[in-house]
């Protein structure tokens, strides 16, 4: 299967294995809840995904790489306790708490969730001091003489022999414990996950080119070389902070994440293209409804790699465009939800309390800002989240500076100055919206005016639709030629589909 079914498939399990019967007790006991085994090649993703689930599913978290653990870390220390057995006392060896059960009654504790995941990576990879210990974990839920608490799912990856030396075998005993799932490498389930971590564009678009460089693992005799999806993120990550300082990545650079050399070296010379697309093209340009008509010339000989590439980059800057507006959408929401709550804490107060509306305020965000923390320890916060969270505290801060400032004035003073900050953040809002508007209304004359309703367009038209930063801001916003356009796609593919079902019915009746 790929990772994304992986991903479906663990959540489902998580809700299920923490269902509950009209009594309160788990409605699959524990006994009976099969650990997961994922077995699949390295950097094809168990870890986010796990993440993922966790934070969707509401639950803790907590993730081990049992291959930096020995047997004293996960098993315990062992001491020496005296008992009293029959008729004489005894010196009896026990064992301290395993460091890895230690820590899930250490997340609970302090992140407030008794429910979680426990996941351990790398679970056929282990010493053999520690395989015994993996056994017994995935057949009685136990490290040493500690049990996983209750409520706690258990999810272990291990990788396939072909890709790691020091992989074990499971027999047949353990392997009738658990529920094990065969991950595969899968370019397009990957592509969706890539959209809603904002990939960098180039990424994309290169392996929409060159599909089958997504994921390779090859040995010679100089050697393995190979390209991960682990690989295309962390990149995608460089590439995007070293745009932001203004700096180049070179082809030495990418190959110490794509550690494959034919790869990095042509995945370094697309890269080179792309940027030579933007500034020769003049994207920003096009967003802004300026494109120069020496640009529709050029694309009259332009190959369509080329072609696809520009697309790329239009979606590309419109997606900016489209996150730039949803945050700011989402920091003024969470803003006003604040004032409301700031409202209803205001009209409690007194009027004759120095500084009161200022101190209450100050108190609001200290709360906010202790929830905020906790939520991102427990995981519980996508990066979007965060980022809506974060900023909502900066705005907030800066706002009771100004209170601060303003000196003891009343309630109804200091509810008036924080509802002007706050249409002050209103209008960045509508001035982020309009922004995103205009450039895609400017896209789509120039899609229109350079490629008609070409192969070029149906691919604009699909990625709007996939992205979902898109797709979330033309379903709050509008766009009528998106809608016309997406319509005519569904009829052709309606019609496509038809044709097809049409022409095997002719096969049937030919043949007999």
């Amino acid at each position: 299967m790929n990772i994304q079914r992986a991903k479906q498939e663990i959540e489902h399990t998580v809700k299920a294995y923490l269902a509950k019967d009209a009594l309160g007790e788990y409605a699959i006991p524990a006994i009976r809840q099969r650990p997961i085994l994922l077995m699949g090649p390295p950097g094809i993703g168990k870890t986010q995904i796990m993440e993922q689930a966790a934070r969707e599913c509401g639950v803790a978290l907590v993730a081990y790489t049992i291959t930096h653990h020995t047997r004293q870390s996960a098993v315990g220390l062992p001491f020496i306790r005296q008992r009293h057995y029959g008729d004489k006392d005894v010196s009896v060896t026990e064992y301290t708490m395993s460091e890895i059960i230690a820590s899930v009654y250490a997340k609970m504790e302090a992140t407030g969730l008794k429910e979680g995941i426990l996941f351990i990576d790398e679970i056929n990879c282990v010493s053999e001091t520690l395989a015994p210990t993996m056994l017994q974990f995935l057949q009685c839920k136990t490290f040493g003489n500690q049990a996983v608490p209750a409520g706690w799912v258990i999810v272990a990856a291990g990788n396939p022999p072909e890709y790691n030396k020091s992989v074990r075998d499971f027999d047949i005993v353990t392997l009738d414990r658990v529920r094990r799932m065969d991950i595969e490498p899968d370019l397009q389930a990957w592509k969706d996950y890539a959209r809603t971590a904002r990939i960098h564009s180039a990424i994309l678009s290169y392996l929409d080119l060159h599909p089958q460089n997504f994921y390779q693992i090859n040995a010679d005799v100089d050697g393995t070389q190979f390209v991960t999806a682990r690989g295309w993120e962390d990149l995608s990550n460089l590439l995007d902070t070293y745009e932001a300082l203004g700096l180049k990545a070179d082809e030495s650079l990418i190959r110490q994440y794509l550690q494959h050399e034919k790869i990095a070296e042509d995945f370094s010379a697309y890269l080179d293209l792309y940027y030579k697309y933007r500034d020769d093209y003049g994207v920003e340009e096009i967003l802004a409804g300026q494109a120069k008509p020496a640009v529709f010339a050029r694309l009259l000989n332009a190959p369509f790699d080329e072609r696809l590439s520009l697309v790329s980059l239009i979606l590309s800057g419109l997606n900016n465009r489209f996150t730039a507006s949803r945050q700011a959408d989402a920091a003024a929401d969470g803003c006003y939800a604040f004032l409301r709550e700031a409202k209803q804490g205001f009209a409690t107060l007194p009027e004759d309390i120095p500084d009161g509306p200022a101190t209450l305020f100050s108190q609001m965000i200290a709360d906010y800002d202790a929830e905020t923390k906790r939520q991102r320890e427990a995981g519980l916060l996508s990066r979007d989240a965060a980022a809506t969270r974060l900023t909502v505290c900066a705005a907030l801060r800066k706002w009771e500076a100004e209170l601060r400032h303003a000196n003891a004035v009343g309630t109804k003073e200091a509810f008036e100055l924080l509802r002007t900050q706050f249409q002050t953040l209103a209008d960045e809002r509508d001035k982020a919206q309009e922004t995103a508007s205009a450039a895609l209304e400017a896209a789509f004359d120039f899609m229109e005016a350079a490629f008609a309703e070409g192969q070029e367009m149906v691919v604009f038209v699909t990625e709007l639709t996939l992205a979902p930063a898109a797709h979330a801001f033309i379903t709050e916003n509008g766009c009528d030629r998106y809608f016309r356009y997406n319509k005519d796609l569904l009829l052709d593919h309606r019609k496509a589909a038809l044709q097809q079902e049409l022409a095997a019915e002719e096969r049937r009746h030919g043949g007999m």
